[in-house]
């Protein structure tokens, strides 16, 4: 039997919350974080979206130096503080000893997009000699890992995982497997986005995926809900502190829950497009499930990828009723994308977060704005209020453009 994989410390910025405690409170209740776009005039750039989930309040000196916060990308600056908020709940201290041995696996689907596009209209209008020369650390996507490891000295295995929105689930089971291999002894890793730009929102909404109710901001986006129209975008960071059972035992850390299996498939289908049986997020979940050595009767709860798009939220019904058969309708199954929005690579990293609070407190998130039952949607979503379930074993789906599918398991630990 494997050494078990457990978490020991969680950090979190996101729409709902600057930490993991707020942001739990307000999905617990079911609270909005999407309001019109406030970190660029979304009016003078002729969009047709004018809402986001962005993160509030969030002032990156709080968790790092200042001269050197100017220097990083927004979604460096959210990996960083997630980053620093669970290497405090875990209380693992980086040493001479120990740096080699930790790895940093935080993820990216897009990288310094804010930065990125700054640098392309200065360089048009200003010329190349204003292009600032940080650019390049700004807008990799390793950009949040490689700043992460410097910040704390870390010298293990450091990288970025990037397979759209499924980047951070994808990146969380990377860090799951190197530590049942040996290769590492503990890992930071999670996954920071913050792609709520001119161009970013105008990209998504070229392709159709972008819910465009700006007067009715409060009530999208609306996974499963026979009326959806699209994802709102979100931004933030979540980061988790993983460890083998027995070295956390050992320097009596608190073991919040076990990340106990991870499944990654390719639908090899369409490159925006899911499946529409949904074989390859089935084959995920089934994958997840045999690598945490689990029955399909243990798990209490699935956290969906849920993203409010009409095929998305379809092919996602199919492919746990695929893999659950007629077990799938006493599984509830919520789309916490209702509240944060869609924070591309960073969202199944969060929810990976709202899976272990989920199995740690017995409680499970709502979907909001849930209004109209979609006879192609019917199982039960959660709708509108948290419920009380005890609950050992929770799904987290990662679904993402390529035709990516990522799936954790987590586990209650006792």
């Amino acid at each position: 039997m494997q050494e078990r994989i457990v978490i020991t410390g969680m950090g979190t910025v996101n729409p709902l919350g600057l930490n993991v405690e707020e942001s739990w409170r307000n999905a617990v209740a079911g609270v909005s974080g999407v309001a019109p776009i406030t970190l660029f005039d979304s009016h003078a750039a002729k969009l047709n979206v004018h809402i986001a989930a962005e993160v509030k309040n969030f002032k990156p000196e709080a968790f790092m130096d200042v001269k050197e916060s100017r220097r990083r990308d927004r979604f460096e600056q959210f990996a960083v503080a997630a980053a620093k908020q669970a290497l405090e709940q875990s209380g693992l201290q980086i040493t001479e000893g120990n740096a080699g041995r930790v790895g940093v696996i935080i993820s990216s689907a897009i990288g310094g997009l804010q930065s990125l596009q700054e640098a392309v209209l200065t360089n048009h209008i200003e010329g190349p000699r204003r292009v600032t020369p940080f650019l390049i650390p700004m807008l990799m996507s390793n950009g949040g890992a490689g700043m992460t490891a410097i910040e704390f000295g870390i010298k293990g295995p450091c990288f970025s995982v990037a397979s759209a929105c499924a980047s951070g689930a994808d990146g969380i089971g990377t860090a799951l497997m190197m530590l049942r291999t040996g290769m590492i002894d503990a890992a930071l890793t999670g996954a920071s986005e913050a792609t709520i730009t001119s161009t970013g929102v105008a990209a998504f909404d070229r392709v159709g995926a972008m819910s465009r109710q700006n007067e009715n901001y409060s009530l999208v986006p609306q996974p499963f809900d026979k009326n959806r129209d699209g994802l709102v975008m979100g931004e933030g960071a979540a980061v988790l502190v993983l460890e083998r059972e027995s070295d956390a035992r050992k320097r009596g850390a608190v073991i919040l829950a076990e990340l106990a299996g991870y499944g990654a498939t390719a639908d090899a289908y369409h490159v925006t497009a899911p499946q529409e049986n949904g074989e390859g997020g089935a084959a995920a979940i089934r994958m997840a499930l045999a690598s945490a050595e689990a029955n399909l009767e243990d798990v209490g709860y699935i956290n969906a990828h849920g993203t409010g798009t009409p095929l998305n939220d379809q092919a996602e019904t199919r492919a746990v009723k695929a893999t659950f058969g007629e077990l799938a309708y006493k599984i509830p199954m919520s789309s916490t994308k209702s509240m944060t929005g869609h924070m591309m690579g960073a969202t199944g990293a969060l929810e990976a977060i709202f899976c272990a609070k989920a199995v740690c407190e017995g409680i499970l998130p709502p979907t909001i704005h849930y209004q109209t039952p979609d006879p192609d949607c019917d199982l039960d979503c959660i709708p509108n209020q948290a419920r009380e379930a005890k609950i050992s074993l929770a799904v987290s789906n990662a679904f993402g453009f390529g035709g990516h599918n990522a799936v954790l398991a987590i586990r209650k630990y006792v």
